[in-house]
């Protein structure tokens, strides 16, 4: 397969952008007839939805009240470049784009960044002339977007953050270099994911852009496979915030059959993503045309007839089997070719009108807005202003009711902290919690009790009694209240409970520790817990004590505490059965590097 040039044309000319782009001379487009049409209203047959945080059932992504809705958007760019701010603010207020945005019926803005933006950085490329953007004066990247963020919920548009590169310098195949490490990237995620908690205009995190050969799904290495690697981040997200939707791309190649950067999902029929909060997960794909690369398919005999086929083989098979949302984060052409032409009216026909299907439907956002992607163009012509009619009329069919509940139109206020959490009473399989009750401007719904990272339950009052637990285990909880419109509360402080007994004497487990990378600052360890014993465990408890100082940044496949230098890591609700000498493993990042090879002492329940 040819691939894609690295991280496209489209994302490589960004620093050489200013304000004479609007001097350029638009492309010509071949207009098909089938889309020399005005681009038609979203169908106003689904009711107003969209309030709150969104979750998952089956194929569908649903809002706070359970009403499904359909993801219709586009990708704004220019975070993840050397301009450290979305692009186009040069010649236009960001309010003008995002009102433009909505007023053409998309209802979602994927927003790309780098990690370069949590260093302070300062955007540049943006004009205050006339009163422009005069807001954003004085502010860093991330303090821009804030802004773009609080006025795409307010007008009713939700945001997803997309981590496209580690910094504005290129596209890298992993979601780690040597520059940005794991640790950075998943320390990142939990910001901003802290950042926007109580704000449900933004719904999710697209983990990260495009990961390409040598990622992999499901090899089961740790520094390649993708597959562990977004249950990492993705668990750590949800331990900051377990409202958020989790968007996961594809990789590049599956048991030796290759498609496009992202868009191979055919790995998540045998090795499905595991999180640890349910109905969060939405797969994303990407997909493109000739403009882009050639790909083997466009020279078929049979095309388009065989793209839905191509589809249903790489990413579409999970929406039509019900195991998930599927979410086409990006796809776009310059529709200079006929080819290009027929595959965008093929790929939008198979995504599924909105007026026959509804929000049963593939979720979507094309890119792009911008019209400075080389090898795509965007909605907007040159000018940044002026919009492509023809390219904007193809995805008509597939537009989507805006929503309720932004930042202006809804409740976005979160409830307050729950306080004077306290353990009343133990036994040898559960412990029993209280806490005061929560305050909210329109009444509080619930309450969700988290064991470490892994979700224990929810309560309607306040009090809640966790069981199944392990004889003589230590675990640490806390809780969140929850609002009718999804908006969730901070978490309470943690309190820490030992359930009664001893857990019946042997230990039946060992534990064995490795590290897997050390960059000094910090590392990374797996640790495999086998079943010593002759019987399936329930669970188990891997503890053990630094020799240095080192602290736990964030653990996946298991949930822990740390007192001091004493860590305590027990199972996840997915790994706590072990057979009979058979294996499972956790893994976690720690800073300072550098440390000794602790004790472990392992013991099942």
């Amino acid at each position: 397969m040819r691939h894609p040039p690295s991280f496209r044309v489209r994302r490589t000319l960004v620093a050489l952008l200013t304000a004479a782009l609007a001097a350029l001379v638009p492309f010509t487009v071949v207009v098909p007839a089938q889309a020399a049409v005005a681009p038609s209203s979203p169908s106003p047959a689904a009711a107003a939805s969209g309030a709150g945080y969104w979750h998952t059932e089956g194929r569908r992504i649903l809002d706070a009240q359970n009403q499904p809705v359909r993801m219709a958007g586009i990708n704004w760019f220019g975070f993840e470049t050397s301009n450290y701010v979305a692009h186009g603010l040069w010649s236009r207020d960001y309010k003008s784009m995002a009102d433009q945005m909505k007023s053409l019926g998309y209802n979602t803005i994927r927003l790309p960044y780098s990690d370069d933006i949590f260093k302070g950085t300062q955007p540049n490329g943006i004009t205050y002339a006339n009163g422009l953007n005069s807001d954003l004066q004085g502010l860093n990247s991330l303090q821009v977007m804030d802004k773009i963020v609080g006025y795409a919920g307010s007008i009713g548009l939700k945001v997803v953050l997309d981590r496209h590169r580690p910094d504005s310098s290129a596209q890298s195949a992993l979601w780690y270099t040597s520059a940005v490490p794991e640790a950075t990237w998943i320390a990142d995620l939990k910001a901003l994911a802290g950042r926007y908690q109580g704000n449900t205009a933004v719904i999710g995190i697209d983990l990260h852009n495009e990961p390409h050969n040598p990622a992999c799904w499901g090899c089961g290495d740790t520094s390649t496979d993708w597959r562990l690697a977004a249950e990492r981040a993705g668990n750590a997200v949800l331990s900051v915030n377990p409202s958020l939707l989790i968007f996961v791309e594809g990789v590049q190649t599956v048991n030796g059959q290759s498609t496009w950067w992202g868009g191979n999902l055919a790995g998540v029929a045998t090795a499905p993503v595991r999180l640890s909060v349910a109905d969060r997960l939405v797969y994303s794909a990407h997909d493109y045309a000739t403009s882009v690369a050639q790909q083997p398919w466009f020279s078929d005999p049979s095309f388009p007839a065989n793209m839905p086929a191509v589809w249903d083989k790489y990413w579409g098979y999970i929406f039509k089997q019900n195991i998930a949302p599927v979410w086409l984060g990006e796809f776009g052409t310059t529709l200079q070719s006929t080819v290009d032409q027929k595959w965008l009216a093929a790929l939008v026909d198979y995504l599924r009108p909105t007026n026959t299907y509804g929000a049963d439907s593939f979720n979507w956002t094309f890119w792009s807005w911008n019209p400075n992607s080389g090898d795509t163009g965007g909605i907007l012509k040159d000018d940044w202003q002026t919009v492509d009619t023809v390219k904007d009329g193809y995805l008509a069919s597939i537009k989507a009711p805006g929503f309720t509940g932004g930042g202006g139109g809804g409740d976005t206020t979160a409830p307050s902290t729950p306080a004077g959490l306290a353990v009343t009473g133990t036994t040898t399989s559960s412990v029993s919690l209280s806490w005061k009750a929560s305050a909210d401007d329109t009444g509080v719904t619930g309450y969700d009790v988290y064991r470490g990272t892994a979700k224990a339950g929810e309560a309607t009052g306040t009090s809640f009694t966790d069981t199944g637990l392990t004889a003589g285990t230590r675990y640490d909880y806390t809780v969140r209240a929850r609002d009718a419109a999804g908006n969730t509360s901070a978490a309470s402080a943690p309190v820490t409970a030992t359930t009664a007994g001893t857990g019946g004497g042997s230990s039946g487990c060992s534990a064995t520790y490795k590290v897997s990378s050390d960059w000094g600052s910090g590392f990374n360890a797996d640790i495999t817990v086998t079943n010593t014993g002759s019987s399936t465990t329930r669970s188990w408890q891997v503890t053990w004590e630094w020799p240095g100082g080192q602290t736990i940044s964030a653990m996946w496949n298991a949930s822990y505490s740390q007192v001091g230098r004493t860590v305590t890591a027990s199972n996840a609700g997915h790994n706590g059965a072990i057979a009979a000498g058979a294996s499972t493993g956790f893994g976690f990042g720690a800073t300072p590097g550098g440390a000794g090879t602790p004790v472990l002492n392992c013991r099942v329940g």
